[in-house]
């Protein structure tokens, strides 16, 4: 409990109120941050390494800055389904969720069954988490098959309507870095696009 508060003064230290401010231009709005910039983040996570039981710490203070740096140093082999929950229902931003999920869950065993669960609940950042995994599949998981990708597609059509901002643009982005992938998923991806694109729905 030491080494969090330490880092924590050390997170306060490095701060910036105008970064704070920032934030909310982006989206980002949460009532405990620093505004710690991200490549600080990315130096500080570098100097301390995997810590898994920091990791958790770190995320237990709530504080916008540490739960970043947590996604950042915990140690994907230990994480758990249990962790991955507990973390996702936490989620109140987006650059928070996008963090827990493009740098670590997406390493986790359990992100191709989360990302199908998680895009069936109601939460709108749980939701965006589900559709971050995916995208985060198809950039980092070199060694899945297409048909995976393709199960995944399927997925982003049916839930195309959600009107929700951070949902419809993870939906966005999970479609676009499917088809990025190979010249197989993305035909299947701009025929999916296109399919979306005739839906009679405001998003």
């Amino acid at each position: 409990m030491a080494e969090c508060d330490e880092i924590l003064d050390r997170l306060r230290s490095l701060g910036d109120p105008r970064n704070v401010e920032g934030m909310t231009r982006y989206g980002i709005r949460t009532k405990k941050a620093f505004g710690v910039s991200a490549p600080q983040l990315r130096q500080l996570a570098k100097e301390l390494r995997k810590d898994h039981d920091l990791a958790d710490l770190l995320w237990r203070t709530g504080v916008h800055d540490a739960r970043i740096l947590a996604a950042l140093i915990d140690d994907p082999a230990l994480v758990t389904t249990k962790q991955m929950d507990r973390w996702a229902e936490d989620f109140d931003t987006w650059a928070v969720c996008d963090s827990a999920c493009g740098s670590l869950f997406d390493k986790t065993p359990y992100a191709w069954d989360k990302a199908v669960a998680w895009i069936e609940r109601e939460e709108e950042y749980v939701m965006r988490a589900g559709f971050v995994l995916m995208a985060a599949l198809a950039v980092h998981d070199k060694k899945a098959s297409n048909e995976r990708f393709e199960a995944f597609l399927s997925l982003i059509e049916s839930h195309a309507t959600d009107v929700r901002n951070f949902v419809k643009k993870a939906v966005n982005w999970a479609l676009r870095q499917i088809g990025k992938r190979n010249l197989y998923l993305n035909g299947l991806a701009i025929r999916a696009g296109e399919r979306i694109r005739r839906i009679d729905s405001r998003s």
